[in-house]
């Protein structure tokens, strides 16, 4: 006979005041067993209830945890599945994360980190040991590749714990992105490497342009040289062994001695010309774009195992590079501030206190150099306030350039750039040719080799008021006179000479202080970032689109001292 609703009702209420005389018994008796209190109905009562919301009855079975997680996940109820997370106890949660597919919620990033948030909030709180195998970096570099290019609402506040969790778990993870956030930016410096040379006639002219005149002029000169020893084969050829021992050498006349000095003096001349040693400065330059190309294309590689979708071979490899970059940075401002050992926190103090530095090479980072940089980012502003004023003024007083408003902001923008440019290859030429003099090796990285860079840097710091930059300042020039050869007025400006002798002095400065500062060389048009831009007075404030760059911002240690002016 099947049950009727009428029945139904009644075994429920039955149930219902079963489960109340039950409670009202375990309230009076505690002590009472379980076992002896639950009655033939209970299984029933257990058949009709629905499950727990809680998730509760699954915080004992690793694989119905994760199984609840994956149900609440495929709804988005990432609280709810973050609540089933902060219940579970050590060996539950190793088991987990073991089996965890992270990938699914890498992919509904940002709606999942209150989720990754708690597993590693867990992880940290419980400290279980050995330390679970999480892939953290995996989540990190997802993070990042979200930073890069912005799109959702919001972004940074919805993963601001989910970073703070992920660096309290896994410290290192902060260096790992300085690290390659170092190398994104040195990758993007390189390439502006691949500009035209200076030939040894003055003249700008392409690398490899300079690399077939020099080596033909090489072939030349050889062919001269080769001519004129097959010319004193005759003496010196097939000569018998006895003329050359140390008596008959001690023997000869005066007119022989003068003949071989002129033999030897005219193959010397032909060989050691001065304009023969360009070869060398032009086959370093060969091989500092072949390491900058590489280390592009390593950095290239990498944002493509990270981002699949990135189209690294349609997009400019600067700019996929710059927004990663800047995505490592972001990540690295959301994680907060570094936090300090107490041990090296007294050892900070006990340094301030006897006046001492920790660094063994004379760089400092204590206030006085603090009060430098401020005293030298001043002179920095001063030569956009008042030398670049001046350099305006002269150039619309020049009647070719009256109406030019745009070229001559322009032509001042460059000069900066390239003084900044070419007194760091300057530098780095330096320190290459010290090693060479020294048969240092170029690649070596040895303690030795080390040292001695320091030790050149510092000079070059000491010494940045009086060290000869006319071969840059020159070069500055005829580059620009180079690409507008149709003005000949701007190569009799004074002003403009004067403005170019200031831009490189000072970059010079710049670039060999203990801690170099360097131009942001993110020049795309895009829209205004209050954090890095700054929006010239005469511009349409009404709009945050970039039309031009007037000013480059200065960095120093990734941090910007002196904000880009651009024209909206």
């Amino acid at each position: 006979m099947e049950p009727t609703p009428n029945m139904l009702k009644q075994l429920l209420l039955k149930n219902h005041q079963d489960a109340v005389l039950q409670s009202h018994l375990l309230f009076k008796s505690p002590s009472l067993s379980p076992s002896l209190s639950v009655g033939p109905m209970a299984d029933s009562r257990e058949r009709i209830r629905g499950p727990s919301r809680d998730g509760r009855e699954f915080l004992t079975s690793p694989r119905q945890v994760l199984r609840r997680l994956m149900l609440l996940s495929e709804g988005r109820q990432y609280r709810e599945a973050a609540g089933v997370v902060g219940r579970l106890g050590p060996s539950v949660l190793r088991s987990v994360i073991a089996e965890l597919p992270l990938d699914l919620l890498l992919e509904h990033l940002p709606h999942s980190a209150y989720l990754l948030e708690s597993f590693f909030t867990r992880l940290t709180t419980l400290n279980t040991t050995p330390k679970p195998d999480v892939p953290s970096e995996t989540v990190a570099w997802q993070l990042v590749r979200l930073f890069s290019n912005p799109h959702e609402a919001g972004l940074r506040q919805r993963c601001t714990k989910l970073l703070q969790a992920l660096v309290k778990y896994e410290p290192n993870l902060r260096q790992t992105l300085r690290e390659r956030r170092r190398s994104f930016d040195n990758a993007v410096q390189g390439l502006g490497v691949h500009g035209l040379t200076t030939s040894s006639s003055g003249q700008l002219i392409s690398l490899h342009v300079a690399l077939k005149t020099e080596l033909q002029r090489h072939v030349d000169t050889y062919k001269m040289a080769i001519h004129k020893l097959e010319e004193l084969s005759m003496v010196t050829n097939n000569q018998d062994p006895a003329h050359s021992s140390h008596q008959r050498l001690l023997a000869i006349n005066y007119g022989d001695i003068q003949q071989r000095l002129i033999d030897n003096k005219t193959l010397l001349t032909m060989l050691d010309k001065p304009i023969l040693k360009q070869l060398h400065t032009l086959v370093e330059n060969l091989s500092t774009r072949v390491e900058n190309d590489k280390e592009v294309l390593s950095c290239v590689g990498q944002v493509k195992r990270l981002d699949a979708q990135a189209h690294v071979e349609k997009r400019p490899a600067a700019g996929l590079l710059m927004n990663f970059s800047r995505g490592c940075e972001v990540v690295l401002q959301t994680m907060g501030p570094e936090s300090v050992p107490p041990s090296h926190l007294a050892m900070s103090k006990a340094t301030v206190a006897a006046g001492g530095s920790s660094c063994s090479d004379g760089y400092h980072s204590d206030d006085s150099a603090i009060d430098d940089g401020s005293e030298i980012v001043s002179l920095y502003r001063n030569l956009y306030t008042e030398n670049r004023a001046d350099a305006l003024e002269a150039l619309d007083s020049l009647p070719q350039l009256k109406h030019a408003h745009s070229l001559k902001e322009k032509i001042l923008f460059s000069m900066i750039v390239l003084s900044f440019r070419l007194c760091h290859g300057m530098r780095e030429r330096k320190v290459m040719e010290v090693r060479q003099v020294l048969n240092c090796g170029l690649d070596s990285s040895s303690k030795t080799t080390l040292a001695l860079d320091r030790a050149v840097r510092h000079h070059l710091h000491e010494t940045t008021d009086s060290f000869p930059l006319g071969e840059i300042e020159q070069s500055v020039f005829n580059q620009v006179l180079s690409t507008l050869h149709e003005y000949p007025c701007l190569e009799s400006c004074p002003t403009l000479t004067n403005y170019v002798s200031a831009c490189v002095r000072l970059a010079w400065r710049l670039i060999n202080q203990k801690a170099p500062y360097y131009l942001d060389m993110d020049f795309n048009l895009g829209f205004l970032r209050p954090e890095k831009h700054e929006r010239h007075p005469q511009s349409d404030r009404r709009s945050d689109l970039i039309k031009a760059f007037l000013w480059p911002a200065l960095m120093q240690n990734n941090q910007c001292v002196f904000k880009a002016v651009v024209a909206t």
